[in-house]
């Protein structure tokens, strides 16, 4: 189990540029990332092969300019995060649960 984290610097200076950063982020939004901050978003990964895939999917919509960086972390390493929202800290998002499908 993993999460995979996409963090993008991307330019917005003009209307074109602003319509490919919105349009990038809802795409994440659609691949089932949720957001941390406005230009970080995470995504639980039930194994190497699903990371991989949202991996390949993230690199298929990549704006043309702009830096695009994707991070896999151990749910392990993920439950040891110390997120702070002003001065009060926040526990991590539990895992969500797993669909069992008969």
């Amino acid at each position: 189990m993993m999460w995979l984290y996409v963090m993008f610097d991307l330019p917005v200076l003009t209307p074109d540029e602003r319509r490919r950063a919105t349009r990038f982020r809802k795409t994440l939004l659609d691949c089932g990332f949720e957001m941390a901050q406005f230009s970080v978003y995470l995504r639980f990964c039930d194994s190497k092969e699903t990371a991989e895939t949202h991996i390949r999917k993230v690199q298929s919509v990549l704006p043309p300019a702009g830096c695009v960086h994707i991070i896999t972390i151990t749910d392990k390493q993920y439950g040891n995060a110390r997120i702070f929202q002003g001065t009060m800290q926040k526990r991590p998002p539990e895992n969500p649960d797993q669909l069992v499908l008969l």
